[in-house]
């Protein structure tokens, strides 16, 4: 990996707050690396896409543990809390295969998924390397890309099987996923709807970019008690921003 010269990423940062102007394109300037999670993220949480993998979570729990949906419910997001996924939590509870789980709940309707050449082309202006990183799978992150239309402008990426299914945000994937693609952080751009998993990123030294967003799968912490959604949840998020597609139109035509 290499080495961090102090010098190469910019002077430390007050907390961001949202505001009408979009992130100043000198923040970016000298990022080489730009990863971006992939559900609600790359694609608008209001399309409810990731509501058809929730469902089929619930389904492949009641069914593999033979209980009724309700419960099945109260189950996953116990696994939520406990292990960070429920895919995690079927595994150490229950010795599930993990390729099972993956290949059910990731059997979707991306149609819902509105192709994109806007985004397509901003993302495939951005100077430097794409990435993917995802706790979901390969087969469903290219099928939502394929979607979105944006798939040749991706090198790489890194999903939860390649993360030993360790979901984000621990630490540990976030080191492998740089050492893997060779990623200078303080050159890279982390863009995510969950901005705790923004926390490890800022900690290597990454510049980071927060979707607002209204959905309860951007913000599944609050486990159904919705709550406002914070201007900035802390030191750990740089940018915020409202829209990825308008922001990322925005900034590779000035850098």
């Amino acid at each position: 990996m290499t080495k961090i010269d102090p010098s190469a990423a910019p002077a430390p940062r007050a907390p961001a707050a949202v505001s009408p102007t979009l992130p100043a394109p000198d923040h970016f300037a000298h990022i080489d690396t730009w990863i971006f999670d992939l559900d609600n993220t790359l694609y608008p949480a209001s399309c409810n896409l990731f509501a058809q993998v929730d469902v089929r979570i619930t389904d492949f729990i009641a069914n593999t543990l033979g209980m009724d949906k309700e419960t099945a419910r109260t189950k996953q997001k116990d696994y939520y809390l406990r292990y960070g996924t429920s895919l995690r939590g079927m595994m150490i509870d229950h010795g599930m295969d993990p390729a099972e789980f993956l290949d059910y709940v990731h059997d979707i309707d991306v149609s819902p998924v509105q192709p994109s050449q806007a985004l397509a082309n901003a993302i495939g202006a951005l100077p430097g390397r794409k990435l993917i990183y995802t706790n979901g799978s390969v087969r469903h992150a290219e099928n939502v890309m394929t979607r979105l239309g944006v798939a040749t402008h991706f090198q790489g990426i890194f999903d939860i099987v390649a993360a030993d299914y360790v979901p984000k945000p621990d630490p540990r994937p976030y080191t492998e996923m740089v050492a893997r693609f060779g990623v200078d952080a303080p050159r890279a751009v982390f863009v995510e709807d969950l901005h705790r998993n923004l926390a490890p990123a800022a900690a290597m030294g990454m510049t980071t970019v927060w979707i607002r967003g209204e959905s309860e799968f951007s913000h599944p912490e609050h486990l159904g008690t919705p709550q406002p959604v914070p201007h900035n949840p802390g030191p750990h998020v740089h940018h915020v921003i409202d829209d990825l597609e308008r922001w990322l139109v925005d900034l590779s035509g000035r850098l």
